[in-house]
C-alpha cells in the first residue's frame, strides 16, 4: 500500500480528541486498521495517516529516532497501561473479519456490565492489540 500524500475523504468536523499513535511499520498498521478493524483512511502524508471509524478519528505516525513527539524509547508492546474504547459501527462484522483473518483476540467477544453510580450499562466487547501492541477495546 502506498502512503503518498493523498486526501481520500473530506473531514467535515474534527473530533475534540484524536489519539496519535507512533507505529513501527506505518503501511502494515494502515492495512490492519483499514482492512481488519474497519477504519477509513481519510488522508496521508509521508510517515503519517489520518483514519476514522464512525465518529472516531485516529492518527498513526511512523516512529523514528528524530520524532519530536516521542518522549522515550518505544519498546513492544507499545501503549502499555492504556486501552482505547472504540464504539464499532458493526461489532459482529468486525469480529467476523478478525476471525476470518485468524487475527489474535486479546479478549474474545463477550458481554460485560459496568456500573455508573446506580445505573448498570451492558455492552458487548472484544479486545485486540494492533500490530505494535496498542490495546483496542471495540464495543457496541
Amino acid at each position: 500500500m502506498s502512503l503518498d500524500a493523498v486526501s481520500l475523504v473530506p473531514i467535515t468536523e474534527w473530533a475534540p480528541l484524536v489519539p496519535e499513535l507512533m507505529v513501527s511499520d506505518l503501511p502494515r498498521s494502515v492495512e490492519v486498521y483499514t482492512h481488519l478493524f474497519g477504519f477509513t483512511l481519510q488522508y496521508t502524508r509521508p510517515g503519517f495517516a489520518y483514519l476514522s471509524l464512525g465518529r472516531v478519528q485516529w492518527m498513526l505516525e511512523q516512529a523514528g529516532p528524530d520524532k519530536a513527539w516521542q518522549t522515550a524509547l518505544l519498546e513492544p508492546p507499545y501503549g502499555r497501561g492504556i486501552n482505547f474504547q472504540i464504539v464499532a459501527p458493526d461489532l459482529d462484522a468486525l469480529h467476523a473479519r478478525l476471525q476470518g483473518a485468524g487475527y489474535p483476540l486479546f479478549r474474545p467477544l463477550h458481554t460485560a456490565t459496568y456500573a455508573e453510580g446506580e445505573t448498570l450499562h451492558t455492552v458487548r466487547q472484544l479486545l485486540v492489540q494492533d500490530p505494535d501492541g496498542y490495546l483496542l477495546r471495540f464495543t457496541d
